[in-house]
């Protein structure tokens, strides 16, 4: 709907009543209502039938394939995922290889790792629920001094101004290119 207010709404309602009159405003109300509905109605139709040749010409699967699609614009994101696929299945399991073998090495190796970053990545998680545990110790502590310290006295209700102005004789007279100071 328009950008139409109440008041816009009452203008409107008083000119009606004043040009159609008392008599002939709700049947005027009512035809409008329906005038409304059958827009309305056939608006949805336009919609429906225009959904169903987008459906009819392929454009739904359009859609779904650019959106499938769209995760592999990021080359690097695209050759992670790739070597994710290929490498899910590989158990790192280092007991299952004999032992000095290259492949039992590369697999202590990647399990290390692994252990490593689980580790850093916990630090980092407990460093951060530290943090914000010290902000809200710091607030708390901060409303409980707050709440300790004594209500400022209240201010004079009448003060009397302050006269900012300088005096007449502070006032330096304008200089010109002519005066000899």
């Amino acid at each position: 709907m328009p950008d139409i207010g109440w008041m816009e709404l009452l203008v409107i309602g008083v000119v009606a009543l004043i040009v159609v009159g008392p008599k002939d405003l709700p049947m005027m109300f009512r035809r409008l209502g329906q005038i409304t509905g059958k827009i309305r109605g056939m608006a949805k139709d336009f919609q429906r039938a225009m959904d169903e040749a987008a459906d009819e010409s392929g454009m739904s699967e359009i859609n779904r394939d650019l959106r499938s699609a769209a995760r592999f614009t990021n080359p690097r994101k695209m050759g992670m995922d790739a070597l994710n696929e290929a490498f899910e299945d590989v158990d790192l399991d280092p007991s299952k290889y004999a032992e000095g073998s290259n492949t039992r090495i590369i697999a202590e190796k990647q399990v290390a790792r692994k252990q490593e970053l689980a580790a850093k990545a916990e630090a980092a998680r407990k460093a951060r629920e530290d943090k914000l545990s010290g902000i809200d110790a710091g607030a708390a502590e901060l409303e409980a001094d707050m709440a300790d310290a004594p209500a400022p006295a209240a201010a004079p209700a009448a003060a009397a101004p302050t006269d900012t102005t300088p005096a007449a004789d502070e006032v330096d007279a304008p200089k010109t290119g002519t005066d000899k100071t």
